[in-house]
């Protein structure tokens, strides 16, 4: 029972130089990440990556910054105050 040594899979949105958009995205794939969304006018794009390749991302030339995805969780309507 060592899943330990398998992350699990996080949520991740980068931004990267848009001139080099697809070059570097292909790079990002090889690397590990499974892309779920490109805006390359903007030079960003999200996807999904096992947690212990997050710092594999950041170290791809043409990668300005990598942030995590969050998830909020809003309590329904009719729960009282807290």
């Amino acid at each position: 029972m060592s899943e330990s040594s398998q992350s699990a899979p996080v949520g991740v949105n980068l931004a990267v130089d848009p001139d080099r958009f697809a070059e570097v995205v292909e790079v990002l794939r090889h690397v590990g990440l499974t892309v779920t969304g490109e805006q390359p006018i903007l030079g960003t794009l999200s996807g999904t990556i096992v947690e212990d390749r997050v710092p594999a991302l950041e170290a791809v030339d043409g990668v300005e910054s990598v942030d995590r995805e969050r998830t909020v969780q809003l309590p329904p309507p009719d729960a009282p105050i807290q």
